[in-house]
Formats: structure tokens, sequence, C-alpha cells
């Protein structure tokens, strides 16, 4: 299924032709778009509660169309019976819909107040201060609004995205501003970026989309979509029983420095549980010579290793010595598939003409940063980065004609055309040391496999995710959960994926 994420600009093009098409032909005025919405908004309403309840709604109505549309949920539900409560921040010249939307509510039964202290006890929230069109800091009492929403116990919807969120970026808007944290958001028109990374998973909670009927409309293709396994289901394939360990490919992890080596094992216990033929370690320094919970894990002096015919996974515990820096140069300069993490990526951002030689690498590449990674890369700070996550991941896919993993909350998977995909499998568990060097090993063993780099960083990305709910299911976290319990949650929901494909 195809989840596709609109940008703004998309998103007021798709606006414009909708209410061009559903406003009655020969007539003027306005346009019913934002009756659907307040309709749309009003039924998801009374989904979150369960039913029409018997405590009191508070709506929160800006002065712009998101406003509007706010003003139009607290008349349907005020005149379906509901104790509905407003504070409505008037504007100065407000649109024909949203002055017909403020004429429905004040003759409907609904209250409107001039603060919320006076509304105690709410079941429900309805955010409809800001929409998609904020451009600096929530300030005054719309600020204080927002304030208050965060000591709420109750449901918190958003309509269209929650107030003081950048729908494309995800960021919270302007320095030191702040934004609703809703625990629902129902948006309009089309799914958005910006509810599904950064601030964006903290912020919009449960995210419903209505495209308001306006199908047919997204005419402009989308170049961002969420990550789901059917975008990768084509390499979702049943092993044959006349086939090998050969079949299934060598992974070679490059780590492993003094100190570091359990980087370098979980990166190779990750490539093993998912399905890769042989697994070797190659080890910048000495160390273990043998993984006593995974035997199966072969070790090498990385020095004399053959690295050529093997998936290598570069940079797990690898250390920024100059025999690190060597074998790292070594590898880029070869032709096989490679994922770049860790300390081959500092290296990388450190060295111009490795970069350089990566970024002419002859093969398939994955790099699989962190925020601060990244930036070191791109030559700016991690805020920098976190402040426009997609644009940010194009840029370095761009850059180093690879395919990016941005690790962190809505992970951001790149490519050099500027396709991007944003997951939402993972939670919080997943802030731990170790789980990196997983996710790397992951897309290293799916790439021996023979699956290309897009394909492979979009569902190493998913797996990753996804064991961590599994496990955060099970009651293994997200407080105390380890890198270390992850493949094997990694290798059951593989192949429950790809028994699902077989009967497909």
């Amino acid at each position: 299924m195809d989840n596709p994420l609109y940008s703004v600009a998309q998103i007021r093009a798709i606006e414009q032709a909708a209410q061009s098409q559903l406003r009655p032909l020969g007539t003027s005025g306005p346009s019913p778009l934002m009756r659907r919405a307040g309709e749309a908004a009003s039924t998801y309403a009374l989904e979150v509660l369960g039913g029409l309840p018997t405590g009191r709604i508070l709506v929160l109505a800006g002065p712009g169309n998101n406003g509007g549309d706010a003003l139009e949920v607290a008349a349907n539900l005020a005149n379906l019976g509901a104790n509905v409560d407003v504070v409505h921040l008037a504007g100065t010249a407000p649109s024909p819909e949203t002055g017909h939307a403020l004429a429905r509510a004040q003759a409907s039964r609904a209250r409107f107040v001039s603060d919320v202290a006076d509304c105690n006890g709410c079941c429900l929230v309805v955010d409809g201060l800001f929409g998609i069109g904020l451009a600096r800091p929530l300030a005054g009492q719309a600020r204080a609004l927002v304030e208050w929403t965060h000591g709420m116990a109750c449901p918190v919807l958003a309509l269209d995205v929650p107030s003081g969120l950048d729908a494309d970026t995800g960021s919270v808007v302007g320095p030191d501003g702040v934004a609703v944290r809703a625990t629902h958001t129902i948006t309009f028109l089309g799914d958005k970026p910006g509810l599904h990374t950064g601030d964006g998973c903290d912020h919009a909670g449960r995210v419903h989309v209505n495209r308001l009927g306006a199908h047919g409309l997204h005419t402009e293709a989308a170049h961002a979509r969420l990550n789901a396994p059917a975008l990768f289901a084509g390499c979702l394939a049943p092993r044959r029983n006349n086939s090998h360990k050969g079949t299934y490919g060598d992974v070679a992890v490059l780590g492993g420095a003094r100190g570091m080596a359990g980087a370098g094992i979980l990166a190779a216990r990750a490539a093993l549980y998912a399905g890769a033929g042989r697994v070797f370690v190659a080890a910048v320094d000495p160390g273990p010579g043998l993984d006593p919970l995974q035997p199966e894990i072969m070790f090498r002096d990385a020095a004399g290793f053959a690295f050529d015919g093997r998936t290598v996974v570069a940079g797990p515990g690898m250390g920024d010595s100059a025999g690190a820096t060597h074998l790292l140069s070594k590898v880029i300069d070869g032709t096989g598939p490679l994922v770049v993490d860790a300390d081959a990526l500092n290296l990388c951002a450190a060295s111009p003409d490795l970069a350089a030689r990566l970024a002419a690498h002859g093969g398939e590449v994955v790099i699989t940063p962190h925020p601060l990674e990244a930036a070191r890369l791109l030559g700016v700070t991690a805020a920098v980065v976190q402040a426009d996550r997609l644009e940010n991941a194009r840029e370095l896919a761009e850059r180093l004609d690879a395919v990016v993993v941005l690790k962190g909350a809505g992970s951001v998977i790149a490519r050099p055309d500027g396709e991007v995909a944003l997951n939402a499998t993972g939670n919080p568990g997943l802030a731990t040391g170790g789980t990196g060097d997983v996710l790397a090993g992951l897309v290293g063993t799916l790439l021996g496999q023979g699956w290309p780099a897009w394909e492979a960083a979009l569902a190493a990305t998913w797996l990753h995710g996804a064991a961590a709910d599994r496990l955060v299911a099970g009651g293994a976290g997200p407080i105390g959960l380890t890198a270390g319990e992850l493949p094997r949650a990694i290798r059951a929901e593989l192949n429950a994926l790809v028994a699902d494909a077989a009967l497909a």
C-alpha cells in the first residue's frame, strides 16, 4: 500500500484544485471544503471519544482557516448535543469560509469563552489554532493556550497539524518555539512528512488522513512516502530448497578496534540472524577469536583479509587510527556492496579525498549516519540537520551518490534522485548504544543476499524498528532494551514478512 507524503506547497495546489472542483457550478460563494473538514473532524472526534460524551469539549480556534475548521467542529458537535466551549482568537480579515463557520458556531449551542480558566474538566481538546501556514513561533495568547494543553490529561485532537509544528520538516517552528502535543491528528487532503519525523513523532500522536473527497486531484507526484513492506515486497522471497550458504552471500564487518569489539559483534550477529550465508568480523586490532554465543561468526585479522567478493559493513567500532583509515580506503576503492557506518563515516567527514572516493565507489553504497555524523559530512551542525531532516538526507544522498539512512525519530531513507521514505516503526528503546551497529549489519546482510540498495535500506530500517516494537510489546522495554536483543526479534519479523509475501 502506497502512503504518499505531500509538502505544504503540494497541499496548497491540491487545496486550490479541490476548491474549484467542489464549488457548485455557476456559484461564487465559499467552497464546501471547510465544511467537509469540519464534518470529518467531528466524526473522528466522536471515534476518539467512543461516542457523544457527557463531559465538556474545548475547541481552540485560531484566526485563519485552521480556526475555521475548528469552528465547524464546534458547531457540529454542539448541534449533536455535546457540551462545547470555544476559545476563539479572532482575526482582522477572515476568509468567507471562516466567517461562515464562525456564524454557524455562534448560532449553535456552543459556548464562547475568553479564557481556558473557565473550562475545567474537559474530556477532549480540539486544536485548531494554526495549521500548515504557520511561519513564526507562537506567541502571546496562542502560546499560552498551547502551553496550557501540555498539562491536560484528556485526549488532544489536532486539526491538520498540531499548532506550532512545521508540516514539512517535523520541527517546532522557530527558536524557543512551542507546539501542541496531540494524542491524535486528523490531517486533510493528504498526509504530511512533518507528522512522521523529528518533533512530529512526539507531537502528532496517532495520525488519521482524510482526503475530504478530493480524489483524483493529487496530480503532482509525491517524492516522499511512509516506509512500509509494500515498498520492498518484491525482494521478500522464500528460500529455495536447492540452495546453500554460498547462495546467501558473505558479509564482512570491518571494525573491532581495541576496546570496541562489541560493536563489530553486534553487526555480525544481525547479519547472521537476517540470513547471511557466512559472516566475518575483520578486526582492526587483535581481539576475541570467538563469539561464544554465536560461534558461527568467523574472526579474521583485517590487515590480511580478502574483502573482494564480499559485502562489507565498515565502521562498527573501527576507531580512527591510521590503520583503520588505510583499511577503509581499501574497501572504498573496491567494487562490492558497501555499508558505511559510525567511525567510517567520521573518517570520511574528516577526509574530502575519502568522501570523494566513496561517492565514486564501484558498487552499491548505503550509509547510516545519526544526525551528528550527517552534520560532520555536510559541514554543518546537528541542529541544522535536525531542523530539516528530509532535505539534509537528500543533500547527503546526492553528494555521496549513496542511499542514506538518517537515523532518529522517524528515520529518513533517501536516495540520490531525491526520493525519500520516512520510517514509522520503532520506539525510544532504540536510543541505546549498539542499535546502530545492528542496523548496519542488517543492511549489509540484505545487500549480500542480492537486494538493491534502496530496498535493502527500506527493509532494514523497517525491520529494525519493528523488532524493537515486538520486544516492547513483549515487555522488554522500552527502558532497558538492549541492542543484543534485536537480532532474534529481527529474524522473527523477517520470516513473518516472507511468509506473508508467499501467501499474497
